[in-house]
């Protein structure tokens, strides 16, 4: 009777496999584990959460710097919702967490910064930019005109290109 021989590349490949499966099977059932947490908290006090969105939607999600916290699946974003949650929950008015989040994170972390001159050029430096790619446009045309201006045949051009394309009646090509 035969034996079968000893593969050890299909071995290798198989512990591969099981490594892989004992390292990521508990990585992901931790991450399901924390989204679902995060759902049985919205769902056992519905008032609380829609205060703790309304907070959320007013602060930047300091990761994704476009996104309120609100919209972010950044593990910041979530930490501040928790944080958020937190603080409502043993009282804290709205007005005072974010002046905490301020006092922690800065002016930045504010969705809509308030006008004060360290934000100024949050508001001002769009139209700023806009302003000045309109005066860029408006110069460009103006000297793409001059320069078409100046590329125009003199008179003296213009008649001798008619001469040289009047059609000869005589029929003669001696230009």
């Amino acid at each position: 009777m035969r034996r079968p021989s000893y593969q050890p590349a299909r071995f290798a490949a198989f512990a591969r496999g099981l490594v892989l499966a004992l390292v990521w099977v508990p990585v992901l059932l931790g991450s399901a584990a924390a989204t679902a947490k995060e759902a049985a908290d919205a769902a056992t006090n519905p008032a609380l959460e829609a205060r703790v969105m309304a907070v959320s939607e007013e602060l930047r999600c300091l990761v994704c710097q476009n996104q309120t916290i609100a919209d972010s699946h950044a593990d910041l974003a979530v930490d501040l919702r928790n944080q958020i949650r937190t603080k409502l929950q043993a009282g804290e008015s709205e007005r005072e967490i974010k002046a905490y989040m301020v006092e922690r994170y800065g002016d930045f972390v504010l969705y809509r910064p308030p006008l004060k001159a360290t934000t100024v050029l949050l508001w001002v430096g769009p139209f700023a930019l806009l302003a000045l790619a309109a005066f860029a446009l408006w110069r460009t045309i103006r000297q793409r005109a001059q320069r078409l201006a100046a590329a125009a045949p003199s008179d003296a051009e213009l008649a001798r290109a008619r001469r040289l394309l009047k059609p000869d009646p005589a029929g003669h090509s001696d230009r």
